[in-house]
């Protein structure tokens, strides 16, 4: 387990696309829905790539943190992460240096938390998962183009 935790180098999208297709085999539902909703990390420091002062939900009020949006399948046979993304804050996308030594792309553009919501892949290969969405929290229930989408 330490190995894991630590030093493996392991591919996420690759663990993503097993999740998926762990949903396609055992949780398939017609009535599925897909749920987004952010999670925060709490950093000490400023080198930690997206953190900055921002609100999370995990502390309650604005500390210095990384959020990533988080996209949840949920159906009547069970629920999973199928996607996360990364919110990569204003502060971040404006100072390419600050990317670059964070290994950010340079391609890396501003994208709101509901823009990043709409953008997402919220389909699972082999399956024809929902598009529509869930139950939005205010920071995306209130986006008219993402509502538009669920």
């Amino acid at each position: 387990m330490l190995h894991l935790l630590n030093p493996a180098k392991w591919d996420t999208d690759a663990v993503r696309d097993d999740v998926r297709e762990h949903v396609v085999e055992h949780l398939h539902d017609k009535a599925a829905v897909l749920v987004v909703d952010e999670t925060g990390d709490v950093k000490k420091g400023t080198r930690s790539v997206a953190v900055q002062r921002q609100y999370t939900g995990t502390a309650g009020r604005i500390e210095n943190s990384q959020v990533a949006l988080c996209l949840v399948y949920v159906g009547e046979r069970g629920h999973t992460a199928v996607d996360r993304e990364l919110y990569i804050p204003r502060s971040w996308t404006r100072d390419p240096e600050r990317c670059r030594a964070a290994g950010i792309g340079e391609d890396t553009v501003f994208a709101t938390k509901p823009e990043l919501a709409r953008t997402g892949d919220r389909t699972v290969p082999g399956h024809r998962t929902p598009r529509r969405l869930g139950r939005k929290d205010e920071v995306y229930g209130g986006d008219p183009k993402l509502n538009a989408v669920a």
